[in-house]
């Protein structure tokens, strides 16, 4: 007897942005300065500005046309940064937006080249004292793990980033959470192969290595920059864009399971990706490679993770065990230890079932 129209099969009664919010995932590429919402921009305005910006005014800061102009708007928004207590408010409200969002674990990045350059008046042990603080109150009312992440600036030079990776280093025996290292900024002022002493010297003091690679260069220096990468030892690579240019490069990182940090939203909204329809995720997906879906800096882009995995579930056709997928490689490819990732492996394996 045929099917009445009028009868849906289970995969259409789907609450599919439902079924995405529930499906246990992890974050890996996201910036905590760059989580700062318009409203908690208008909070920490008022806490600091002689003339408190106006909530209009907040949004405006998140509207811009390229990559560059991207850097201009992160600047403007994170000096309103001035107190550990304002990075305390911003990893609280971090940490509960993950939840909203199903994100069972983060792995964030903190600049301390930022916040060496920019802001003398503050240490950063008192930056980390607050947002340990925030992390460990987050973890117990939300149930969101994080770790930390310390963000060199790249361009800043390689002398900024020793004395980052250096306080890293010396820092991880008072904050466990401090579980690896990376370089930001301007891949082309600032080319990987600079940084590999620090890296081996990083690796030697046992801190995990990740690296901003192949997101806002071409179809030649692109690929390139993630090689230099590799090279130097990343074992994630954020963005890895370019590597769709380089069919050597394809395979070595499907080859080896390099986790690829792909942040869809931000490629579009930086003009790094002309197009969706440019976009490498489903090559990526199809050739084997690890590709992890996050959202770098969300309310300047204006995705979330959840966002993100709703929006390339739907515009590139990902069924919901490829979804799946996708979370069990946030999970694979973040620094958990291996009982945590076992759990949320098999969580993530038995969801919907």
């Amino acid at each position: 007897m045929a099917r009445s129209n009028h009868t849906k099969t289970k995969a259409e009664s789907i609450d599919i942005p439902a079924w995405l919010r529930g499906l246990p995932k992890a974050e890996l590429h996201l910036h905590l300065e760059g989580t700062i919402t318009p409203e908690t921009l208008v909070e920490l305005s008022a806490r600091h500005d002689a003339e408190p910006l106006t909530l209009e005014q907040a949004r405006a800061l998140y509207v811009y046309e390229d990559f560059v102009h991207f850097l201009m708007a992160f600047k403007a928004v994170s000096e309103r940064l001035r107190t550990p207590e304002d990075f305390a408010l911003i990893t609280h409200h971090m940490i509960r937006d993950l939840a909203r969002q199903g994100v069972v674990h983060a792995e964030a990045y903190i600049s301390f080249g930022i916040l060496y350059k920019f802001k003398p008046q503050l240490t950063i042990e008192s930056v980390m004292d607050a947002i340990e603080g925030a992390r460990i109150a987050g973890e117990r009312e939300f149930g969101v793990s994080l770790l930390w992440i310390i963000d060199a600036v790249r361009h800043f030079g390689v002398e900024e980033a020793a004395r980052v990776f250096r306080t890293a280093a010396e820092l991880q025996p008072k904050y466990p959470s401090i579980v690896g290292i990376g370089i930001g900024g301007d891949e082309a002022r600032g080319p990987a192969n600079d940084f590999r002493e620090l890296y081996e010297e990083a690796k030697a003091a046992g801190l995990r290595l990740t690296a901003h690679a192949g997101e806002s260069t071409g179809p030649v220096d692109g690929p390139a920059s993630i090689w230099a990468a590799l090279n130097i030892g990343a074992e994630r690579i954020g963005h890895g864009l370019a590597a769709q240019h380089d069919a050597e490069l394809l395979e070595v990182l499907a080859e080896r399971q390099i986790p690829i940090e792909l942040n869809v939203t931000s490629n579009i909204r930086t003009s790094c990706c002309a197009a969706y329809d440019d976009h490498p995720v489903r090559e990526y997906f199809e050739a084997g490679l690890m590709v992890t879906l996050n959202s770098d800096d969300p309310p300047m882009f204006g995705s979330d993770l959840l966002n993100e995995y709703i929006l390339v579930q739907d515009k590139f056709q990902f069924s919901l065990d490829e979804m799946r997928e996708f979370a069990a490689n946030s999970v694979e490819a973040s620094f958990l230890p291996p009982p945590r990732k076992l759990k949320l492996l098999h969580e993530i394996e038995t969801y919907g079932h």
